[in-house]
This record gives structure tokens, sequence and C-alpha cells, in this order.
């Protein structure tokens, strides 16, 4: 049974950093692209992170590029999403993503 679990988010300053981590389960994470998404009150879902099963990284969205790198360990099945200098707009819940499976995700809110 497939199953993606975030941990790591929490309530953060703007210009802060948080590390999202995504634990897979029934299956690994070494053989298949993984995704992360997020979407704030009242918006769509916004993808903002993808690597690949090899680990190479799609482009990011001008949204986060160069404040966010996403990564994986193969041998903890885990995916990350390492996010620097947040801001504001960046609050949302943060899901990982595989095909059609999902997170639960995690709450990030940037505030003073």
């Amino acid at each position: 049974q497939v199953q993606l679990a975030e941990s790591g988010g929490g309530l953060v300053q703007p210009g802060g950093s948080l590390r999202l981590s995504c634990t897979a389960s029934g299956f690994t994470v070494s053989t298949y692209s993984m995704m992360w998404y997020r979407q704030a009150q009242g918006k769509e879902r916004e993808w903002v992170a993808a690597i690949g099963a090899t680990g190479d990284v799609a482009p990011y969205p001008d949204s986060v590029k160069g404040r966010f790198t996403i990564s994986k360990e193969n041998a903890k099945n885990t995916v990350f999403l390492q996010m620097n200098n947040l801001r504001t707009e960046d609050t949302a819940v943060y899901y990982c993503n595989r095909n059609t499976y999902w997170g639960q995700g995690t709450q990030v809110p940037v505030s003073s």
C-alpha cells in the first residue's frame, strides 16, 4: 500500500528556513519521480519541485527558484524540500506527490 507522510512544517518568520520531509512506504523513491506541491487558502494547488528517479531535478517555478531545493535520500526512502528565505506568500499546505498518490500535507505558515 502506497503511503506518503509529510513532516517538518510549522510557523516560521519571514526570511527563515524549514526542511520538509516526505517519507514513503509501499514503494521505493529510487524508482519513481517525486514532487512537492503547495496550496494556499483559497488558491489552486501549485507545483513547486520535482525530482526524477535518478535524482535529476526539474527547473523550479519562478515563485521558488533560488530559494527551494528538492532532494532525496534513497536509504531513508525520503524526499526533502529545503525552503530558505521564506516569504509570507509561501504560506500554504505543502504536499508530497507520486502520480495519483498524495500525502496528508504539512502546514507552513510564514508570519512575523
